[in-house]
């Protein structure tokens, strides 16, 4: 009942729209027949798209040498989604998995677990990686989808740039300026399984000063499980923030921040789980003769974690993190990139009765240094070599190079090849972590644990045959050493050390065609095989955590997925996505199709209505986890939105 008023709470919004869109008639019509009212770029435009995250400085997608995938802006408000890794599931280079209501696992190539520990991602330069448990709590993940200008999905490592634990893949998700979010935005959304609703205001401070100010919130309900009786992990959030720009593009300044809280149910527990935080992130960017530039950068991340129960326990983190660069030219063929940062994390954990982590409290210095030359031998070649060097407390000094070399026949088509070498650092969970008073698992932290190693070898083919269609394939062949297995320690423990080694090939495919002006096809294909063992030193008797594969993630060996955008007459757009996702190995998981759809009217320019279904192929189906009776099932779901601009 509570769900169906939730839904009928919007129908005089709704009715009010209807007296706005007869209105309006005409401007609608004017609208709908412009090709400019398509709010996807085409195949040329989307080839133009400038990103940052293959070489750390602006260049065009179709010149970029790595497995990158972009999520534009009109990709997420097309989709009807209402959360980042919902947004995710949009690249067909990541595995995203939804464990529960509030949790995801996300990876790119293999070694999905519950936190995922070998993916980066950061937040408008913000790294949200977590040095507790080497993860992304995804829970508290949040921006509005509004404010999005892109996120940068790059499979494949990313440590020459980016630092430890950039193993398998990047995340940058890239807000739009304050310039570009003028005005009001007011969104609401009702569904049968969610609700929400966010305001976003953006105004002018002078000629060269912009400001945005945005707050929201949400309330998901339990999912179920096999069956049909009630998960009990409803969750519910706010979030507020600003963003401020202001200078001339050639000196400019920003200035943002983030205020959140959310709050988790628990099963068969009284007491809530709580997750609040701010953030607080400010950006120099200035212009140098002949093309060079500096960038400056530091941010401030809080962060409160409370978790009940016999498993409980809370922690503080504080990171304090600073970072410059400096690009230039050299000559005629050398563009260099160089710079350094330094990271300050304190961590402070109140033990529960079951889990400590010893000692309690834990600062980790995190400094690096690095640069790369991307170097000219041709009008068609070039060859990137670069390296990082960085410090940390845990495993000293880590050195993560970089080869990588591009090919460019023609103006529509790149070969590129890479090989490079990254690692993901200890985390407080590999060191310092206890499990006591439980014996069915008495586990521990090791404490020589050591940096988890990857060598990657690498090769892509991207290439727009036509106007109306391109296509990336990316293969590629991981050698991992030094992974995380559970050993056996005197006195019957299990501690956390690095016996287990072997190698991952793959295999990714995506392309989009345009159909016509109005309608565009996307699909993407990945392939995957692990193959993981332990090593000869390894006592190779821990059954309980399962195998070398289990201990290291849990990942299909093939998805699939088929995404159809079409705008028809009258502002009505309709769009679908197809998903196959294979079968998890261990804890088994059966493999599933998922469909996703949303049928979208531009009422005006100003006013959007929408309705979006999820997961319509079943009634319901389990993404992750152990087949326990308390593993929980997605629902079918729907969901009615209204975005009004003033």
């Amino acid at each position: 009942m509570n769900r169906l008023l939730r839904i009928r709470a919007l129908a005089p919004a709704a009715a009010w729209v209807w007296v706005v869109a007869q209105a309006s008639a005409a401007d609608l019509q004017v609208a709908a027949n412009s090709p400019s009212s398509l709010s996807r770029l085409s195949i040329e435009e989307l080839a133009d798209i400038e990103v940052s995250s293959v070489s750390r400085r602006p260049e065009r997608l179709a010149d970029a040498a790595a497995a990158i995938y972009v999520i534009t802006r009109g990709d997420i408000r097309r989709a009807g989604v209402t959360s980042l890794p919902e947004a995710l599931r949009l690249a067909p280079n990541l595995q995203v998995a939804r464990t529960n209501a509030s949790t995801y696992a996300i990876s790119a190539r293999g070694f999905n677990i519950g936190s995922s520990n070998k993916l980066l991602v950061m937040i408008d330069g913000r790294s949200v990686y977590n040095h507790l448990n080497s993860g992304v709590f995804w829970e508290a993940q949040d921006v509005l989808l509004e404010d999005i200008d892109r996120i940068e999905v790059v499979s494949g490592p990313g440590g020459t740039l980016w630092g430890s634990n950039a193993v398998n893949g990047v995340i940058n998700i890239i807000t739009s300026s304050a310039r570009d979010t003028q005005g009001t935005l007011v969104s609401l959304d009702a569904g049968d399984r969610e609700h929400g609703a966010a305001v976003r205001y953006g105004t002018r401070l002078g000629e060269d000063a912009s400001l945005r100010l945005y707050a929201k919130g949400f309330q998901r309900d339990d999912t179920q499980t096999a069956g049909g009786a009630s998960a009990a992990d409803s969750w519910r959030g706010r979030q507020a923030g600003f963003r401020a720009d202001w200078g001339p593009v050639q000196n400019s300044f920003t200035l943002q921040g983030d205020i959140y809280d959310r709050t988790f149910d628990l099963p068969a527990n009284p007491e809530n789980k709580t997750r609040s935080g701010a953030n607080l992130l400010g950006r120099w960017d200035h212009a140098l003769a002949g093309g060079a530039s500096v960038q400056v950068q530091a941010y401030y991340d809080r962060v409160l974690q409370t978790v009940p129960g016999f498993f409980g326990f809370s922690e503080a983190n504080d990171t304090f993190d600073i970072q410059a660069q400096h690009r230039f030219v050299a000559g005629a063929r050398h563009e260099i990139v160089w710079g350094g940062g330094l990271r300050s994390w304190r961590n402070v954990v109140t033990p529960g009765a079951v889990i400590a982590f010893v000692p309690p409290r834990f600062d980790l210095k995190l400094a690096d240094i690095f640069a790369q030359d991307t170097i000219a031998l041709g009008e068609h070649l070039k060859l990137t070599l670069g390296a990082k060097v960085e410090h940390n407390n845990y495993s000293g000094t880590e050195f993560q190079p970089n080869a990588r070399v591009a090919w460019k026949p023609n103006g529509h088509s790149l070969l590129w090849s890479a090989i490079s070498r990254a690692v993901r650092t200890p985390s407080r969970v590999d060191r310092d972590f206890y499990v006591f008073n439980f014996p069915a698992l008495p586990l521990q932290g090791g404490p020589n644990f050591r940096s988890e190693e990857l060598t990657a070898y690498e090769i892509g083919w991207r290439a727009q045959p036509s106007a109306a269609f391109s296509y990336s394939v990316a293969a590629f062949h991981n050698v991992y050493d030094e992974l995380r297995s559970v050993e056996p320690a005197p006195g019957g423990t299990l501690v956390f050390d690095n016996k287990i080694k072997g190698h991952t090939d793959g295999i990714e495919l995506s392309g989009s065609y345009q159909v016509n002006e109005r309608w565009r096809l996307s699909a993407g294909y990945n392939a995957l095989r692990e193959r993981l063992q332990f090593k000869a030193d390894s006592a190779q008797q821990i059954t309980v955590l399962g195998d070398a594969s289990t201990q290291s993630g849990n990942d299909p060996s093939h998805q699939f997925s088929l995404r159809s955008s079409m705008t028809l007459p009258h502002g009505v757009e309709f769009d679908f996505q197809l998903r196959r996702v294979g079968a998890l190995p261990s804890p088994a998981v059966p493999a599933y199709s998922a469909l996703d759809a949303r049928l979208g009217w531009q009422v005006s320019p100003s006013v959007e209505l929408s309705i979006a279904g999820f997961n319509l192929l079943d009634s319901r189906h389990a993404e992750f986890g152990a087949a326990t009776p308390s593993r929980s099932e997605l629902a079918r779901s729907v969901m009615l939105k209204l975005l009004w601009k003033l």
